[in-house]
């Protein structure tokens, strides 16, 4: 059954069976990734990653500490990381170029196959985490040419705690010293959850996603209607179905606080939730402060109705009014 799930899982992704290596989550995926690239340099490993990688992979590259030269590349101000800029720093030597495929707080899709291609000509390996692309955009490893991409089960609707690192040959390669390691013990109900999503992605996968856009466009025009200052950030062009991130002229927090237990919805990435400062994705696209403060992540999936868009329209746009009143009375 496992060995089944780990076909299923290939075959989201276009991958060979014995590429895929299963892991306790997208995080562990991270860290080994970059455990077998440090293995294959004799130095530090040379890295160059985009400013607005997902923080379990930031905080795997500042635990690497002095093993590691790193090189930042700058997104531009929709949250997409240039192609020049890519070719701007593997003009010097780069053993390893992390980009992920999809930005996870404003749903930016990447140009994952030109940095491929580029990393490749400069003689440099290539991490994608495709945890926010798989299932929601084409992900096909063998077109990209990626040495390392991540996976994560829940992002597909899958379980928790199981995630896949793919890559030539993982699934049968020994972990490099020193790297966290899910080999001894396999959660055999939660891979084979893992593959059965993957399954279903492939067959269910186009028409959720076209459905889901839709209800996002409803949702958008909605706000955008009532709180016509309101903006939405992120390329309006290259983005994931599921993803509303928007700008309004009010404090998040407060909005947020308005909404508690109502509506789902965060500002920023949900495992820095709680952390009382704009987020780093947000920031390093440079945005404006009034942006970076008043802006809310809506994430929509195959489970959201249309009832349920038009509700969370009308509570988030009370709930904005209100704290716009309160601002204005307090003032």
């Amino acid at each position: 059954m496992i060995e089944r799930a780990r076909s299923q899982v290939a075959g989201l992704v276009n991958a060979e069976t014995d590429d895929v290596r299963f892991t306790g989550g997208a995080s562990e995926a991270l860290r080994l990734a970059l455990a077998f690239a440090a293995a294959e340099v004799a130095g530090p490993l040379r890295l160059a990653a985009s400013r607005i990688e997902h923080p379990a992979l930031l905080a795997a590259i500042a635990d690497l500490g002095a093993r590691a030269e790193v090189r930042w590349i700058e997104p531009d101000a929709s949250g997409v990381v240039p192609v020049d800029a890519v070719a701007d720093v593997l003009a010097n030597p780069v053993d390893l170029l992390c980009l992920m495929a999809v930005n996870n707080e404003v749903g930016t899709i990447q140009p994952v196959c030109e940095a491929a291609a580029l990393a490749a000509n400069a003689g440099a390996a290539i991490l994608v985490d495709a945890s926010q692309a798989a299932g929601r955009i084409p992900v096909d490893v063998q077109d990209w040419g990626a040495d390392y991409v991540v996976l994560s089960a829940h992002k597909i609707y899958g379980p928790k705690g199981v995630g896949a690192l793919i890559g030539d040959g993982l699934a049968v390669r020994p972990s490099p010293a020193g790297a966290p390691s899910h080999d001894t013990t396999p959660n055999p109900p939660a891979l084979v959850g893992f593959g059965e999503a993957a399954r279903l992605r492939l067959i269910e996968g186009r028409d959720d996603e076209d459905r889901i856009a839709t209800l996002r466009d409803r949702l958008q025009a909605a706000l955008i209607g009532a709180l016509p200052d309101t903006v939405v950030n992120g390329d309006g062009a290259a983005k994931i179905a599921g993803n509303l991130h928007v700008s309004v002229r009010a404090s998040n927090d407060a909005v947020i606080a308005q909404l508690f237990d109502t509506v789902a919805i965060s500002t920023g990435a949900a495992c820095v939730s709680g952390v009382d400062q704009p987020s780093h994705v947000l920031q390093a696209m440079n945005l404006p402060l009034w942006r970076q403060e008043g802006a809310l992540r809506i994430s929509l999936g195959r489970d959201t109705t249309t009832a349920e868009v038009d509700q969370a329209a009308e509570l988030i746009i009370a709930a904005v009014r209100k704290v716009r009143t309160l601002l204005d009375k307090a003032s």
